[in-house]
């Protein structure tokens, strides 16, 4: 560690406060001086951490080579200039963060960058294959990040990643499944019987089973999203967390497509009514949230995911459904009454085309045929094909 009043910054112990201070030398950019910046923390170990990412990120040369260049403070300088370039959201700096701090309590986490062989990035990932492909996938990426920027910044001559092949989870991945038409019409005649106290979460789940809203999205849901006059729903916001895993309302929706208008149907309207009413005239609702609970300023997602398991299991013996299968039901019953996709990917709020026909690509091959029957039945009404010719060919499927 450099001594104190060394350029590099440096870590101390004030026996006054009692506190491990990192202290370092700062530019500002109004004055053009250079200040004097300290950061107290309670143990030595999380100073020197904090002192370190502050020195990355300032790439400061005479730190780095006296201190070589831990893997991990590269992983959390690219993140944290991500954040402040506005590439990604505090949400996804919170997620990310979560995944860099596991990798750090690893042996390899804690190796200067210059030091790790392909093997052993190769032995790390082969090591959490029981994880979901979706975290080893992320862990992956961490990795690839961090050394093509280290080979950019002239750290490397060569990049250990070329070499290393990303492993498959043992777990398979899961599957959202749509509730099955009777399913849904069960699920829907149980909640249509119950009252909001009896059931403080129906109106919740009829919404993202009847329109295909997010669980996010409902949450987020004020009284002035909602046009009574012209039955409409203006879904523009979700409920996220901050970096800190805090639950946030968020400025726009999981992605820019999923700002949208969504058409209320008509036996949904007297339950928007009714929440409405309750919106208006519950205290400490300044925002006028549509289901703000009374003990907190957001209602949990996890909570109302927990109450919909609980509900489909003791009333239904259904265990693999969540409250995204809801909105997926909505999806699936739209592609099954024969609705356009381009319709679909616009009220459910995919980004593209492609991401609807991938999400309900075995719901629309179990109606493809249905749809070849009205392609057959034009030809014919149309006279393009004789009726004759189709009696031909039942006469050879006859005769095999």
């Amino acid at each position: 560690m450099a001594e104190k009043g060394s350029s590099e910054g440096y870590v101390f112990f004030n026996r006054q406060r009692k506190k491990w201070n990192a202290q370092y030398r700062e530019y500002d950019i109004n004055t053009g001086k250079v200040k004097l910046k300290t950061k107290s923390f309670k143990t030595e170990d999380d100073a020197k951490k904090y002192l370190d990412t502050i020195m990355y990120q300032k790439e400061n040369p005479l730190y780095i080579k006296h201190n070589g260049i831990p893997l991990c403070e590269v992983m959390k300088s690219n993140l944290k200039l991500k954040l402040d370039t506005n590439q990604i959201t505090p949400t996804q700096f919170g997620r990310v963060t979560r995944t860099i701090e596991k990798i750090e309590k690893t042996p390899i986490g804690s190796k200067n960058i210059d030091k790790i062989t392909s093997d052993e990035i190769q032995q790390y990932l082969n090591s959490q294959t029981y994880l979901s492909n979706s975290s080893i996938n992320k862990i992956y990426q961490q990795f690839n990040q961090t050394f093509k920027i280290a080979i950019n910044k002239g750290y490397l001559l060569k990049n250990p990643m070329i070499n290393v092949i990303k492993p498959k989870s043992v777990k398979q991945d899961k599957e959202v499944r749509a509730l099955t038409f009777e399913e849904q019409q069960e699920f829907t005649d149980y909640l249509l019987s119950k009252d909001l106290k009896n059931c403080k979460y129906r109106n919740v789940f009829l919404i993202q089973m009847y329109m295909g809203l997010r669980c996010g999205e409902a949450l987020a849901l004020t009284t002035h999203d909602i046009d009574l006059k012209h039955k409409k729903m203006n879904i523009h916001r979700t409920l996220t967390t901050d970096e800190y895993n805090a639950i946030i309302m968020g400025n726009t929706t999981k992605t820019y497509a999923g700002k949208r208008i969504v058409p209320i149907p008509d036996f949904i309207y007297p339950y928007i009514v009714e929440q409405m009413k309750i919106a208006e005239n519950q205290e400490n609702n300044e925002e006028k949230l549509l289901f703000k609970p009374y003990n907190a300023k957001y209602t949990r997602r996890t909570n109302v995911n927990s109450e919909l398991q609980r509900i489909l299991e003791r009333y239904f013996g259904i265990t693999d459904i969540s409250t995204h299968s809801l909105r997926h039901t909505f999806g699936t019953r739209c592609i099954e009454s024969g609705m356009a996709p381009v319709v679909v990917q616009r009220l459910m709020g995919h980004k593209d085309i492609g991401v609807t026909l991938n999400t309900y690509t075995t719901v629309f091959d179990k109606f493809k045929e249905k749809e070849i029957d009205k392609v057959n039945q034009y030809y014919l009404d149309e006279n393009m094909i004789k009726s004759n010719m189709l009696n031909e060919e039942n006469n050879i499927e006859n005769e095999r």
